[in-house]
Formats: C-alpha cells, sequence, structure tokens
C-alpha cells in the first residue's frame, strides 16, 4: 500500500514543470503517492519553521535555519548562473539612497533577502511582499526600489523599471560560482531510505519532464502568474538545468559558501548538522 506525503513547491512555472511527471504518477516515487501543496516560497519557508510538511522545496536561506530537521535533497534544486535576484527600481533612483529606504522584497527567509544583506554587508531595511506584486508597488511608487525574482526578470521593462543591481551576477563575480536559489528538502524523520528514494524520484521527474517538454504544458500554464508562452519558456529554460536533476560537486560547493557567508556575517544560525545525507558538515 503507498504512503501519501505532502510535497510543497511554488506554482512558478519552474517547480510545476520539474515535479509534474512525480506528483502524477508519471515516474517511479519510491512507493509515495506525492500529494501537491502549490504555495509561495516565502509561506513554505515560514511552513518548514514549523515543520510542517514532509517534502518541501525551499530558499536556501530558509534551508539554514532547519538544518536540525530536514536535509538537503542533491536533486529538485534551482541553482545556476544568470539567474539571481534582480534590484529595481523606476529610472533616475540613486543607489546612494539604498541606506535610508525599506526595500521591497519577496520574504525575509528568500535567499534573496539573503544575498541583499550579503551585498550590503549588513542586515537591509526591508519589507516584505509577495513577489508577484513587488513590480507593481515599486511601479507605482509605493516602494523606491524592489528586489525581483522568478520571471520578473523577463517582465520588469514592461512595468517601466530599470535594473540597478543583479545580485547573482554579483554573486558570480565574488564567488566564481554558480547561485543557490532554491532547493527541495526532506524532514529527517522519514528516515535515510525514504530519502534516498525521493531523491531518486526528483531527479527522474526533471529528466522526464526534459524529455517530454510539453507533456507539462496546461499544468504550468494553470498555475503560473505569467501566461505569455515566451516568458514561461525562458523562466524554464534558465532555472532548471543540469543542477536540478544533480547538484553535483560545483552545486554543493556553491551551496556551503552561501551558508558559510552568511554564518561568517551572522546573517544564519550554526549547525552541526550534515548538509545533506553524507557525514560532511558546513
Amino acid at each position: 500500500m503507498s504512503t501519501t506525503l505532502d510535497f510543497g513547491f511554488s506554482p512558478c512555472p519552474n517547480d510545476t514543470f520539474a515535479f509534474h511527471a512525480l506528483v502524477h504518477g508519471l515516474v517511479e516515487s519510491g512507493g509515495y503517492v506525492l500529494k501537491p501543496v502549490l504555495a509561495d516560497v516565502e509561506e513554505l519557508n515560514q511552513r518548514a519553521l514549523m515543520s510542517e510538511l514532509p517534502l518541501t522545496k525551499l530558499s536556501f536561506h530558509a534551508l539554514a535555519h532547519v538544518l536540525g530537521r530536514y536535509t538537503l535533497l542533491k536533486s529538485g534544486a534551482a541553482l545556476g548562473r544568470g539567474c539571481g535576484p534582480l534590484l529595481v527600481a523606476r529610472p533616475g533612483f540613486d543607489l546612494a539612497e539604498l541606506a535610508e529606504i525599506s526595500v521591497a522584497m519577496p520574504g525575509k527567509l528568500t535567499t534573496a533577502h539573503l544575498l541583499y544583506s550579503l551585498y550590503l554587508g549588513r542586515p537591509p531595511k526591508v519589507t516584505p511582499l509577495e513577489f508577484s506584486h513587488i513590480m507593481p508597488a515599486v511601479a507605482g511608487g509605493e516602494f523606491a526600489a524592489g528586489l525581483i525574482i522568478h520571471e520578473g526578470r523577463f517582465t520588469y521593462q514592461a512595468h517601466g523599471l530599470v535594473e540597478l543591481i543583479d545580485l547573482g551576477q554579483w554573486w558570480e563575480a565574488e564567488t566564481g560560482l554558480p547561485i543557490p536559489l532554491g532547493c527541495i528538502a526532506a524532514r529527517r524523520d522519514l528516515g535515510a531510505e525514504a530519502i534516498a528514494a525521493l531523491e531518486k524520484a526528483l531527479a527522474a521527474s526533471v529528466a522526464h519532464a526534459q524529455a517530454n517538454p510539453r507533456l507539462s504544458r496546461s499544468y504550468v500554464l494553470q498555475h503560473s502568474q505569467e501566461l505569455e508562452a515566451t516568458v514561461v519558456e525562458q523562466h524554464i529554460a534558465l532555472y532548471v538545468n543540469d543542477f536540478s536533476r544533480e547538484l553535483g560537486p560545483e552545486g554543493l560547493k556553491a551551496v556551503a559558501e552561501l551558508l558559510e557567508r552568511g554564518r561568517a556575517c551572522g546573517l544564519l544560525p550554526a549547525s552541526a548538522e550534515p548538509l545533506t545525507g553524507g557525514a560532511e558538515n558546513f
């Protein structure tokens, strides 16, 4: 008899594309039925603080706060190059004003917040806002600047906004590494065997999606904030890549670097727990 597990992930195209096969029973799932729980990534981050979901998408920032209860899976991550958060504003914004203003950003546990903090070298003034509301709020003058993620990278100009800082580009120049954005984490109480099976199932789901890209199209569009096909395809191509199948040594090194820098600045808690199921500690 199969066991049903709640699986939290976002309605963004990269997630619905990557996990379509897994939640629709198109790949081997290790004996589990995965019940999708779709929510904004910051909501999933907050729910992880309470250990609500056994399997869930998380920002890497949030993962650092829950390593005592969750372990990183090596499949299903959003990590790459040229895909980091952007700081945007209306034309004419003076970067010198950043020290004085509160920036709209998509949640205090998002990797966007952590990267912005690392860029400034201190905790910034921010106001959390659901990511889909940030560009309209900046364009309308409610905020002078905002941090955008997801498909906002492809659509901010349509709101009359300009890019101030590409935090992914900054990270790559600083470290030479790809930028870790989001991951799939499993509650440690599932046990090593179940966690290994779920990791394998996630990799199979990503591979299935990449081999059959049109199969998930209606599911992706059903949940996407952005219905323009070109934007959806750009989004998927950017955020679903080889690192999504398997983080690999370079991906794990990038994650370790992000957490190490965050801890060194006092932005993240120390942890003696292994990042993944292995013995290495970060």
